[in-house]
């Protein structure tokens, strides 16, 4: 064990870390300092696994897996897709479940429908134009945002948006619809290539019992 290098976990801020944690814990999996609300501590350790956990911002996680600052990471199909990163994917986690959709008012339905040339604004540029240029073969302009894109069709800087929807009641309360489905998300699992060969045992162990974890739930 002595010899035994840390496995290191990148997980993504929020939800998405406290349903790993949960997960990993019914695999034996924990991490006593992560239990601590008020820690500053930005890397957190089991001795005894030799693992290490680091939080990271989403779009951030792809990035410290392709570059082995993590060997695995915890992250939103959404995230994987738009950062496009060499990296492997080795399971769908089951939670987190949500689907990148076209939403806008009803009015726009038909311009969708007859591939005019539109605005679309979205947080995903890579996601959306993969869409419309290679799946639906209409050109439009992508407006990249980074905050509420909800408000783009409202103040009529696009005439749809491409966004994640998990209940829709935001787009319900300010007029706007999906319009059309462009793929279901949840969170996934990554692991760096290099990690994927030197570590293939522990790695593949993990996927093994989290895979039982995810058929018995």
């Amino acid at each position: 064990m002595e010899d035994q290098r840390y496995l290191t976990f990148a997980l993504g801020k929020g939800r998405l870390a406290k349903k790993t944690m949960e997960m990993f814990g019914k695999i034996g999996i924990t991490c006593e300092e992560m239990q601590d609300k008020d820690t500053r501590k930005l890397i957190f350790v089991n001795e005894d696994l030799k693992l290490r956990f680091f939080l990271a911002k989403g779009p951030d996680v792809p990035t410290y897996v392709e570059y082995g600052a993590a060997d695995i990471g915890i992250v939103g199909k959404d995230t994987i897709i738009e950062e496009a990163r060499n990296i492997y994917e080795v399971l769908d986690l089951n939670f987190g479940k949500c689907k990148m959709c076209v939403c806008g008012p009803e009015s726009a339905r038909e311009l969708l429908k007859h591939h005019e040339l539109i605005r679309v604004a979205t947080k995903y540029p890579r996601i959306a134009k993969n869409y419309f240029y290679n799946k639906k073969h209409q050109t439009v302009e992508i407006i990249k945002l980074n905050g509420s894109i909800e408000l783009a069709p409202i103040v009529g800087l696009s005439e749809v948006i491409v966004d994640i929807v998990e209940t829709g009641s935001t787009l319900r309360e300010n007029g706007l619809s999906v319009l059309e489905e462009v793929c279901s998300l949840s969170a996934r699992m990554v692991v760096n290539q290099v990690s994927m060969k030197m570590e293939n045992e522990r790695i593949t162990k993990l996927i093994t019992d989290l895979k039982s974890v995810i058929l018995a739930s």
